[in-house]
């Protein structure tokens, strides 16, 4: 494993769930912006989005009162009690939440029975265990059950699902973490989560799970990681690529003679964190 303390700069991490948040939510937000979703913000700068048909409400809430960032909610009736929600906690990487949206931004495409309900062509829903397949698919095992919870860990025990299995309180469902889904990941002082109620569609818990598990690394700054992340995870730093006979004809183009010489520019992959970065200790989700 990589000492963390000996690498400056960009990395890749590895496993992805190791990675931790990017501290911006841009990229979560574009698929959802592209479908002209409507736009507004609070004074204390939380984002909040609401489709066209008023039916799929997404809150990004770095002020928020916990650590609930990112919660998503939809609706059969635009002033009933939300049909499902879904929320990642402030240090989920936001790749994962990009995964979801654009999920999401495609079954809003597709119409009602694909956002609400996750129904197929055949007027079928997709079994709960589809959600789990890539997981398993990439090494996770199950684990022993325990109290009406299914388990899943990956296998260096770092991160994990857990599926509930017996009847749920729909209102706790939707403003605690006691939710039909729930994954985590990394150390106990960093860790990640996100919650999925009862009648999610499976397919957009999928979306989720499929990026959790992907071998792909992860971009980061290191410095801008949590030191209990850079300890457990494998990081390798990302070279500059060399510059191109073009690269160079252009950098001699633009300069004064006198200071011609050939440089490769640092590359950044990710945002630096605020300079403060507020932790919250919340007791879970909130709607």
């Amino acid at each position: 494993m990589s000492d963390p303390d000996q690498i400056d700069g960009d990395v890749y991490v590895s496993p992805r769930y190791l990675a931790g948040s990017t501290f911006t939510g841009d990229p979560a937000l574009d698929p959802l912006l592209a479908l002209d979703w409507d736009m507004h913000r609070d004074e204390d700068g939380n984002v909040y989005l609401t489709s066209p048909d008023s039916k799929i409400r997404l809150g990004y809430l770095p002020e928020g009162e916990d650590d609930g960032l990112w919660r998503i909610s939809a609706y059969d009736d635009a002033f009933a009690q939300p049909h499902w929600g879904v929320c990642f906690n402030n240090m989920a990487p936001t790749e994962f939440v990009t995964a979801f949206t654009t999920a999401l931004a495609q079954a809003y495409t597709d119409g009602p029975d694909a956002y609400l309900t996750g129904r197929r062509p055949t007027g079928r829903k997709a079994p709960a265990f589809d959600a789990v397949v890539p997981l398993i698919n990439h090494g996770w095992k199950p684990q022993p059950p325990r109290g009406g919870v299914m388990e899943l860990k990956s296998p260096d025990g770092m991160a994990g699902l857990e599926y509930a299995t017996g009847q749920l309180d729909p209102g706790r469902e939707l403003t605690t973490p006691e939710a039909r889904w729930y994954m985590w990941g990394g150390p106990a002082s960093a860790r990640w989560y996100a919650t999925a109620s009862s009648h999610t569609p499976v397919h957009l818990v999928t979306a989720i799970t499929t990026g959790v598990c992907d071998p792909a690394p992860l971009p980061r700054w290191n410095n801008a990681m949590p030191r209990s992340l850079r300890q457990a995870a494998q990081l390798t730093p990302i070279t500059p690529p060399p510059p191109t006979p073009l690269d160079v004809r252009r950098n001699v183009a633009r300069r004064p003679p006198a200071l011609v010489a050939v440089s490769i520019p640092r590359w950044s992959t990710a945002s630096r964190p605020p300079t403060s970065p507020t932790t919250r200790n919340g007791v879970g989700p909130r709607r």
